[in-house]
């Protein structure tokens, strides 16, 4: 029967952690104590002899030593066999595995930002772009960048990516290639402004038409529309005109949003002396107290006042 056997570092009697320096120092000593000729008479010396100058070739070979460390004893024989060959199959399974993954690299990632309009962001569009096939998306003289159509799905909003799966860099010695990162900027509108899915913009109106209601144009995705005013609107008042925003999915009969309009009031900064007329005699009508009257003064009436202070 074949003898278990022992721990290496308990054959050279030496620390785990033991240098070089003392792993020699103990082999040295050992092998001059357990050497054939030293001990003619000893059948256990011819054995202990071996055992330690396998355990001292084992740790004094860096790499064979941090093997050693992590699985344990091989086999004596050629091939290793129990659990030498068990961890001798792991290790040589890993290394496999990290030289494949070292030998074949996945593409570089490639990004395009694409500029669409307010409006096509929120109906949707296909877009044609153009990458160059160099590296990093750089042009190539002489060689025609690729050409991909884009689809924008109805409601996209500012910052959304679509990824080309496989586009990108193609890989190396054998590796996948990288994505297309297509991010999509959405272009300011001149009058709307989007929040989620509703669309919101201002409407300045005049005195009359707020006081007196009527029927005004508003801008909309939709393109201008007519629009009820009602009596006695008042400033900052938020109207709403239902399902005139963005749309909540692809399809024509898809569910929007709203738009929603805030109301300003223009205040005329210089009026004519019959519109200065009209507006007193409104006031007269609601019974706001009477302004006092204002009188203008000449040239020599305001320098006299500046004399008198």
């Amino acid at each position: 029967m074949a003898r278990k056997k022992r721990d290496y570092y308990e054959v050279l009697g030496v620390a785990r952690d033991c240098d070089e320096a003392e792993l020699k120092r103990a082999f040295r000593e050992l092998a001059r104590r357990w050497h054939p000729d030293v001990n003619p008479n000893d059948p256990e010396a011819g054995p202990r002899f071996r055992e330690i100058n396998e355990a001292y070739a084992a740790l004094s070979d860096p790499e064979e030593r941090a093997r050693y460390d992590r699985w344990g004893h091989r086999s004596t024989g050629n091939e290793p066999s129990g659990f030498g060959a068990m961890a001798q199959a792991v290790e040589d399974v890993i290394g496999d595995i990290v030289r494949r993954r070292r030998s074949k690299q996945r593409g570089r990632d490639l990004r395009y930002t694409l500029e669409v309009d307010f409006v096509e962001a929120a109906f949707g569009t296909t877009k044609t772009i153009q990458i160059p096939d160099g590296p990093g998306g750089t042009p190539v003289p002489g060689k025609k960048p690729r050409e991909f159509s884009v689809v924008i799905p109805a409601g996209t909003a500012e910052g959304a990516v679509r990824m080309m799966k496989g586009e990108g860099e193609p890989g190396q010695f054998g590796g996948p290639p990288g994505d297309l990162h297509v991010i999509v900027r959405v272009k300011q509108h001149a009058t709307l402004r989007r929040e989620g899915f509703d669309i919101w913009s201002d409407v300045m109106l005049t005195y009359p038409q707020a006081a007196l209601g009527g029927i005004i144009d508003v801008e909309t995705l939709d393109g201008a529309i007519k629009m009820r005013i009602p009596e006695g609107t008042q400033a900052g008042r938020v109207l709403r005109i239902r399902g005139r925003g963005v749309p909540r999915s692809g399809g024509k009969d898809a569910p929007r949003g709203d738009h929603l309009i805030k109301v300003q009031i223009a205040v005329p900064a210089q009026l004519t002396q019959r519109q200065r007329e009209l507006i007193e005699e409104l006031a007269k009508a609601l019974g706001e107290p009477e302004r006092p009257a204002t009188t203008k003064k000449g040239i020599l009436d305001r320098v006299r006042s500046l004399l008198d202070e």
